[in-house]
């Protein structure tokens, strides 16, 4: 499931998908979510910061 939008991943976590590390929790993020916030994540922001 996607930790910012909530999509499904359905079964396994697709390849397209971002992983993250925040806080030592891994976050999984669809490609839509992860595509929107590129800058963000590049720059090592924490999702509560999009």
């Amino acid at each position: 499931m996607c930790a910012r939008c909530g999509a499904p991943a359905g079964g396994s976590q697709p390849a397209t998908w971002t992983c993250s590390v925040e806080n030592g929790v891994r976050q999984y993020f669809c490609d839509v979510c992860a595509r929107e916030n590129l800058r963000a994540i590049e720059g090592r922001l924490d999702s509560a910061w999009w």
